[in-house]
């Protein structure tokens, strides 16, 4: 079995720690193999199926990670119904998602969308007891389907653990401007208010995942060095980080951009603890996680039909489809874990409660494929 990278996040704090002094481990992934505590185990790290450089002849393994119920529905104007989104979410299961990302505990002042998290958990709760099919089902990482929360502060952090959430997630942008204007306070001040999160994480044993926003631009700074993408992403490591989520939150980068990012980032930050979140405003999504997935990121994020959006950022359009990438990388050999057919009835689901059509070209060729009505 792989052990998730819930088994090496206190490896990973020591290695960074230590890294420059301790000689024989030159990576990561070699200082997890050596200091597994688990040793019927393999670290997600040392899998080599999931390394940029594993044999050619094994089938490579990318794990998604659905954001469609938190970052796809959180700009929504119109409320979505609780009952919805535990559909949804249970459909998403039922595909195969690996990782979802279910709610987000927030001020309902600030994302009202998002105001149910605690009665989306719940209903999460009920469907780990009544669909071990669904949320057991060994997937590209695998454990079960798990379920991740956003939280911003110790308050969402005591919510989401009473909620049963799987992980946490924090996010920080690499972008003073944004930041600023988004949460009013420095990079640096962002970080030290996660502190107190990912330290209790720690204690009680939560994996915490760092998402960085703004990599390819912003819309108030606009362009980001690459460097204060990097600087970011190391700092939210030695914070606790097991994953670093690198999200072009308004969809502005290109492949030539997307590979010298990742290249700045890969020289503070193991690969793979590395995921991408690319948005689709100018139609280069796919094709930066193309890149991302050649450079050997094998974690992406990506949202059902398409859905969201940034309600801080004026102009953002919504994720890249969870179908068009998994049919882009089962093309390409690359196993998911997810059925897509079961993928695009989620998204035909839940853009019929939104009354949208579909944002997803492969949904569209697929359901006009099995002879489905749009």
């Amino acid at each position: 079995m792989i052990r998730g990278l819930r088994g090496c996040a206190s490896q990973a704090a020591t290695y960074r720690r230590f890294r420059h002094t301790v000689k024989p481990f030159q990576s990561l992934a070699l200082y997890c193999e050596y200091h597994n505590p688990f040793p019927s185990t393999r670290c997600y790290c040392t899998d080599s199926s999931n390394k940029g450089n594993a044999d050619p002849d094994m089938k490579r393994k990318v794990k998604i990670v659905e954001v469609g119920p938190r970052d796809g529905l959180q700009n929504e104007k119109n409320f979505v119904p609780t009952e919805s989104k535990i559909r949804l979410i249970r459909l998403l299961a039922e595909a195969g998602c690996p990782t979802i990302e279910a709610a987000a505990f927030v001020s309902p002042k600030w994302v009202p969308a998002m105001a149910d998290a605690a009665d989306v958990m719940e209903g999460i709760s009920k469907l780990r007891q009544t669909l071990p099919q669904a949320t057991n089902t060994s997937n590209v990482s695998g454990f079960r389907t798990e379920f991740s929360v956003l939280v911003p502060n110790m308050k969402g952090f005591n919510a989401a653990v009473e909620a049963g959430a799987d992980e946490v997630a924090i996010f920080g942008s690499a972008s003073e401007a944004f930041s600023m204007k988004n949460i009013n306070c420095t990079i640096d001040e962002s970080i030290e208010r996660f502190r107190s999160v990912t330290e209790a994480a720690t204690e009680q044993g939560i994996p915490v995942r760092g998402y960085v926003s703004m990599v390819l631009g912003c819309p108030y700074q606009g362009k980001v060095p690459t460097s204060d993408v990097a600087r970011l992403s190391e700092k939210l490591v030695e914070l606790g980080c097991r994953e670093i989520s690198l999200g072009d939150t308004i969809g502005v980068g290109t492949p030539d951009q997307t590979f010298r990012m990742l290249k700045d980032v890969e020289s503070v930050v193991d690969k793979n603890m590395l995921a991408v979140h690319f948005h689709d405003t100018f139609g280069q999504a796919l094709a930066n996680i193309y890149v991302a997935v050649k450079e050997g990121i094998s974690v992406v994020d990506s949202s059902v039909s398409g859905l969201g959006g940034c309600p801080y950022a004026a102009g953002a359009s919504g994720n890249v489809a969870t179908e068009d990438v998994v049919y882009m990388l089962h093309g390409m050999n690359i196993t998911t874990g997810i059925d897509i057919n079961k993928l695009v009835d989620a998204g035909s689901y839940i853009c019929g409660v939104l009354d949208q059509p579909r944002r997803s070209k492969a949904a569209v060729a697929l359901a006009a494929k099995r002879g489905k009505s749009l």
